[in-house]
């Protein structure tokens, strides 16, 4: 009996094959050139913001913000006795930020490296004014921020803090206020509000503004690259406009947890 050449254990591929066919480039076409305006939006507009609070029920208090291509989720556990032996009056707050391997565009290694350790100092100092740690002496919080998509480095530092800001609320914690968090970045002589890491890479200079709207104070500012002090006060007063925005936004998702659960 001929021995047949079709293997049984195997999936054999088509007799036949075509060349696939690829769909043009959009990122050469949507190149920015100097003094064309931005495209998809307005200069002062910024991403459609999605936040809801208490998705994950084995945490204390938990949020998910998602802008876009910029998915964050945010855990926060505690407060619980602190495991050092030393007695302290303030309570401590412990960021830690980790992206997914499939997060960027090039997968990353699931090891924190600088860049994990900057964005979790940039939370940090957003959120450490608004928290009433003399309340929680030898206490510890601890917050995980994992980003499951990256869309700038700015935008997880600014949807980070915001998440962050509704799962402590959600939580419980006692605070001074909500912390909103907004990015802008000068791109030529115009002020982009919200900038994506496209937008980032064509911009002289970025800053990322985190406030109080409802005390109008100032709990963190992070500025790189190129700028100017006038173009900086700018960046500051777009971002204080747009807070109050985002604060609302905030203060409603978590008004709709309180009212399911």
């Amino acid at each position: 009996m001929a021995q047949s050449n079709f293997d049984r254990r195997r999936i054999n591929g088509p007799e036949e094959s075509y060349q696939p066919i690829f769909e043009p480039d959009e990122e050469v076409d949507s190149r920015w050139k100097p003094g064309s305006p931005r495209k998809g939006r307005a200069a002062r507009d910024i991403r459609p913001i999605f936040l809801q609070a208490g998705l994950i029920n084995q945490a204390n208090g938990s949020a998910y913000i998602e802008t876009e291509k910029t998915k964050i989720a945010c855990a926060v556990y505690g407060p619980r006795q602190s495991k050092t032996t030393v007695y302290n009056e303030k309570g401590r707050l412990n960021v830690e930020v980790k992206f997914t391997p499939f997060s960027c565009t090039r997968r990353r290694v699931p090891i924190r490296d600088a860049e994990d350790r900057s964005v979790a100092v940039q939370i940090q100092q957003a959120l450490t004014s608004a928290v009433r740690l003399e309340l929680l002496p030898k206490s510890t919080i601890d917050i995980f921020v994992t980003i499951i998509e990256n869309d700038g480095i700015e935008g997880c530092i600014a949807a980070g803090s915001v998440a962050a800001s509704v799962a402590l609320a959600d939580a419980g914690i006692e605070m001074l206020g909500l912390v909103a968090s907004c990015s802008t970045a000068v791109v030529g002589e115009e002020i982009w509000m919200d900038p994506t890491e496209q937008e980032g890479h064509i911009a002289s200079g970025s800053l990322v503004y985190a406030g109080m709207p409802a005390l109008g104070t100032i709990t963190n500012l992070w500025q790189s690259g190129s700028m100017t002090p006038e173009q900086a006060v700018k960046c500051m007063e777009a971002c204080q406009e747009c807070c109050t925005d985002i604060h609302a936004v905030m203060a409603q998702a978590l008004l709709e947890t309180a009212q399911n659960t």
